[in-house]
């Protein structure tokens, strides 16, 4: 079962990144990618300005060089590239996914202004609703798990910070799906608890080449992620959100905004009671 992917861009280099990643994790599960800009110009010179797939594919080595469109169906996926006008990209992205469900949302964020422009809360129903509820933030300049240049994996490392309240369960299950489709080398899991108290229940597979490891710290829990990114530099951080609105909680909330100012890396927000866990499992190895 293929993954659908959603990704609003802005035409910056920090969504060339979350290009890079969108359409790498397209072509790993053959799905489907919707490409969508938004704004209150949009006109015919726009399209230029979109990230050129069939670019990347050529210097990723997928396609020969000069190939010709068909050739990007040919690899057995779905993408299209959608501009729309409007002042408001978040009303305008809440209706597009209501005519297209996405599973995952890949958007770039921006050290300076961050989630700003994705705030209103006046959409959020809308939002959570169409969406799988799960969204792959990729910080402007983080250390990314797809290379823009080359389209190589680097993801053998993921850091799941757990926590009895939301449950962890959902964070772990989207964190092994992502790692089950990226390839055949070992991945390594740390589950960070901070806190006093038992550690959470989760339940994680025996694998050959995925390895797990608990690990319990005293302390603000944001202030001990950002310490465990320094030291053992995941390639990406999973993390499960709470709330009625999902998608839009996560963007909304401070400590999903604490944790990608401290970590500096990919960071995969699922929803306690994200809609698209199973299509993203039947994706897996």
């Amino acid at each position: 079962m293929s993954w659908r992917f959603l990704h609003p861009t802005d035409f910056s280099e920090a969504s060339e990144l979350a290009f890079a990643h969108a359409l790498k994790l397209t072509l790993l599960t053959g799905g489907e990618l919707r490409i969508l800009h938004v704004a209150p110009d949009a006109g015919d010179a726009g399209w230029k300005h979109f990230p050129g797939v069939r670019e990347a594919l050529e210097r990723w080595g997928v396609l020969p060089p000069g190939s010709p469109p068909s050739a990007v169906a040919g690899l057995g996926v779905d993408i299209e590239k959608v501009q729309t006008a409007g002042a408001d990209p978040v009303a305008h992205t809440a209706e597009f996914l209501r005519h297209h469900p996405a599973d995952v949302i890949v958007m770039a964020t921006h050290p300076r202004d961050g989630f700003a422009a994705w705030r209103q809360p006046s959409v959020a129903a809308a939002i959570s609703q169409h969406a799988g509820e799960i969204a792959l933030f990729v910080p402007e300049g983080s250390r990314s798990f797809v290379s823009p240049d080359t389209g190589a994996l680097n993801l053998r490392r993921i850091l799941i910070p757990v926590d009895h309240e939301p449950a962890p369960q959902p964070a772990v299950d989207a964190a092994m799906a992502i790692a089950g489709i990226v390839g055949d080398d070992p991945v390594a899991f740390r589950l960070l608890h901070a806190g006093e108290g038992p550690f959470p229940v989760v339940t994680t597979p025996e694998r050959a080449d995925w390895s797990w490891e608990r690990q319990t710290e005293l302390g603000d829990a944001v202030e001990r992620l950002a310490a465990a990114v320094g030291t053992w530099h995941p390639q990406l951080v999973v993390m499960t959100t709470a709330g009625r609105h999902g998608f839009m909680d996560a963007v909304r909330g401070s400590t999903t905004e604490r944790v990608l100012r401290e970590a500096r890396c990919p960071l995969l927000a699922v929803s306690v009671s994200a809609r698209a866990l199973p299509r993203l499992r039947g994706a897996g190895r």
